[in-house]
């Protein structure tokens, strides 16, 4: 069973089945992968979409044998329209699916998991996301890492899906040291290396090197620290330059303060090309990164990159 992994469904009101669709064909390990979801929905979606691929229902992964069909671990849902599926039934669908994965990685029954895209309003703002509610699962809450990765460079936000203007007060220094000490452990089971880690300052031009500046009372004393520990870090570099010279500067990682500093230079230049790996579970969880693209449902245009990458990564280690 160690071999095993499944990709979670996610979202029922999405592009997920079409984008598990496109990559379970591309895939050429069908032995060790399943999904864990509605196997009616999924059916259903995929007749309406055009996408046929056999299917296997199961109650348990005991029940997977072949790699002639993609076998789907069943998951409860009440459903009229395959394509609108309430709020209520949505949101307890995804967590029930995001727990069966998780007690099953957390068992060893699996080696982790890939969950589809999945709307972030399910957590009821008791979570910012998928991170944080896994995170809570593992015992592991504030010291779990986003890390969004591309083989040329990763990025990672010290705070993830937080309102901007909650930012500076959630930057101290022990959120900073315990985000760059899971980074830096975990980077290394993944890659066998230690990463070159660049970390940003929060403000304009890192606050003009003001005395009673952020970067200079937390984020640089906190750098300082870490060095000394014998974690290569360098830093605060100001943010608006930082993507023009990392190939000069030559680092693996650019950790940010918040969401969007890191994350919209790093989709500009690497658009699908990339995964978000979750850092500091005692199991890998990988995504898609994108988000549930309601917009194209049943249009055929649903770009599986993102999720293919992430199948591969997840085969290889």
């Amino acid at each position: 069973m160690k071999k095993l992994f499944c990709i979670v469904a996610g979202e029922p009101n999405s592009i997920n089945s079409e984008i598990i669709s496109k990559a379970w064909k591309k895939f050429n390990n069908k032995k060790n992968l399943f999904v864990i979801g509605n196997y009616q929905l999924l059916k259903q979606q995929l007749n309406k979409f055009g996408h046929t691929i056999p299917l296997s229902k199961i109650d348990s992964i005991e029940e997977i044998k072949n790699n002639i069909s993609l076998n789907v671990l069943n998951i409860p849902l009440k459903f009229k329209s395959p394509f609108n599926i309430g709020d209520i039934e949505s949101r307890n669908y995804v967590l029930k699916s995001l727990d069966v994965a998780h007690n099953l990685a957390s068992r060893k029954k699996i080696k982790g998991f890939v969950n589809a895209p999945i709307n972030k309003s399910i957590f009821n703002k008791k979570f910012l996301g998928v991170t944080e509610y896994l995170a809570n699962k593992n015992k592991v809450g504030g010291k779990e890492v986003m890390m969004i990765y591309n083989k040329k460079l990763s990025v990672v936000p010290v705070t993830t899906h937080l309102e901007v203007k909650n930012v500076t007060n959630k930057i101290n220094a022990k959120l900073i040291t315990n985000k760059v000490l899971t980074l830096n452990i975990f980077y290394f089971k993944l890659f066998k290396k230690k990463p070159r880690i660049a970390i940003l300052g929060l403000n304009p031009h890192n606050s003009e090197n003001r005395l009673d500046s952020i970067e200079n009372n937390i984020i640089l004393p906190t750098v300082k620290k870490l060095w000394k520990l014998g974690i290569n870090i360098k830093g605060p570099f100001p943010a608006d330059t930082i993507f023009n010279n990392q190939k000069k500067i030559n680092f693996n990682i650019i950790v940010g303060m918040y969401h969007d500093q890191v994350l919209a230079a790093f989709k500009a230049l690497y658009g699908y090309d990339a995964i978000n790996i979750t850092l500091g579970l005692n199991y890998l969880r990988i995504s898609p990164d994108h988000g549930v693209a309601k917009d194209i449902i049943g249009l055929n245009k649903a770009n599986p990159q993102s999720l293919i990458s992430a199948i591969n990564f997840l085969n290889k280690n």
